[in-house]
């Protein structure tokens, strides 16, 4: 039988409310304040690498970084966030070798019904996202559940990604669409 960790992480509905859930949630909002709060560099980076699923000693992210959990966010080599990066990981994030992020860039795996009936009864359920390598992305991108992105893709500020998209392409809008190939 799995856990509510478990079914979380494999995109199934779960209990939101689960114990373990909860405890890693209060752990990262309490670690994370601190780490948010901490000027030295070096030290604030290498706290939140020990969150995450796993990231490469080439990582840099500058303050105000949230995530649920930590444990469903892997990182390639040379990762770079500007201020305000947000990881919502109840299902995996990968990001691949070499991705840049603007400012209070958002990625979002988490997906809530539209039923209201199932939206009452705290019905959630997820989707992973998965960036390939060489990504850049302007500020106030926002990745939905279940993209996709592959190689070499630019998103503009601003842009909302509703769906997934391949290699070697500039994206921009709301919802994002492709507006030079590479």
């Amino acid at each position: 039988m799995k856990t509510e960790r478990q079914k979380m992480t494999d995109g199934e509905n779960y209990n939101q409310f689960d114990k373990e859930l909860i405890n890693r949630r209060i752990l990262c909002r309490e670690k994370l304040q601190k780490i948010n709060n901490t000027p030295d560099n070096e030290s604030r980076n290498q706290q939140i690498k020990d969150l995450l699923a796993s990231s490469t000693d080439k990582f840099f992210v500058e303050t105000g970084i949230q995530f649920d959990y930590g444990f469903n966010v892997k990182i390639g080599d040379n990762f770079y966030a500007n201020y305000g990066l947000t990881l919502l990981d109840t299902c995996p994030i990968t990001i691949g070798n070499n991705c840049y992020f603007g400012p209070d860039a958002g990625l979002y795996t988490p997906i809530h019904p539209l039923n209201a009936e199932e939206r009452i009864n705290d019905v959630e359920y997820g989707a992973p996202i998965t960036i390939g390598d060489n990504a850049w992305f302007g500020g106030h991108v926002t990745i939905v559940p279940g993209v996709t992105l592959g190689k070499n893709v630019v998103v503009g500020a601003g842009s909302v990604v509703t769906k997934s998209f391949g290699d070697n392409i500039v994206l921009a809008g709301n919802p994002a669409k492709i507006i030079k190939e590479l």
